[in-house]
Order: structure tokens, then sequence, then C-alpha cells
């Protein structure tokens, strides 16, 4: 009997605070955690500082954030709380194991330059989760 391969472990790596009022939201977590805020890409979408920076290295700690505008992930969906992203190495793959195990996906394959491939599923709980193939080159 031929054994299952069984899936690598994934790290998160990004999540992603969803906001009707970003400015409200914004100031909000800079008073309750201290986070700083850089506005990067579209109109109200800021990249979210969650750690120190390393005093050796001048890197940021923490995992990588962003704040953006609510928005309808799906026809139908509005994500209401947390949208979080794994890091993966095949999207093909994962994409074939979501809807293997019962999920369904909610945005195909979508390349962002510079970033990486990303998917939106659905799990068999109804919660949604990114999945993105990182372009590591680019930091």
């Amino acid at each position: 009997m031929k054994k299952k391969a069984t899936p690598a472990p994934v790290t998160l790596r990004h999540f992603a605070i969803n906001a009707d009022d970003v400015g409200r939201a914004r100031r909000f977590y800079e008073r309750v955690f201290g986070w700083t805020f850089q506005p990067w890409g579209p109109p109200e979408f800021f990249m979210v500082e969650t750690g120190a920076k390393d005093a050796g290295a001048g890197e940021v700690g923490g995992i990588r954030g962003s704040l953006q505008r609510r928005r309808e992930l799906a026809p139908g969906l509005v994500l209401h709380g947390f949208e979080c992203s794994f890091a993966i190495d095949d999207v093909p793959k994962v994409v074939a194991a979501v809807r293997a195990g019962g999920g369904r996906i909610l945005m195909e394959p979508t390349i962002l330059p510079g970033i990486g491939e990303l998917i939106f599923f659905q799990d068999t709980e109804g919660n949604v989760v990114g999945a993105m193939r990182y372009d590591d080159t680019v930091d």
C-alpha cells in the first residue's frame, strides 16, 4: 500500500485588517498596539509595522500586515475580521488540495507583480484563507 504524501507545513506570513473607515482603524491600532503605518500602493492601503526594529540588522520584526478598505472578496462575501495569508511553494498543488478537501476557491491564482502569486479559498467551515507563493527576491 502506497503511503499518502503529507503536505509540508506552511507559515503564516501576512495579515490584513479590513476597515470601513481606514483612518479610524489606523488610529485605533496605533493607540492599542503602537503599530506604525506606511502608505503603500492603492489609496487607503497601508503596510503595518508590528514589531520593533532589530538593532543589528535594521529589519522590522513581527509579522507583516496591511490595513485596507473593506471590499467584496467574492460575490456576496465581505470580510469582517482579519484576513490571513500563508506562504506556500506550489499554488496549483494547494488549489487541488483545497478542492479535494471540500474547500472552495474564491479567487483563482492571481499574479501580484513583484510580490507573488495569490489565491483565496474558503475552508469547510466557511473561513476565508489566503495562500501566496511569495517572490522572495523582492523585499
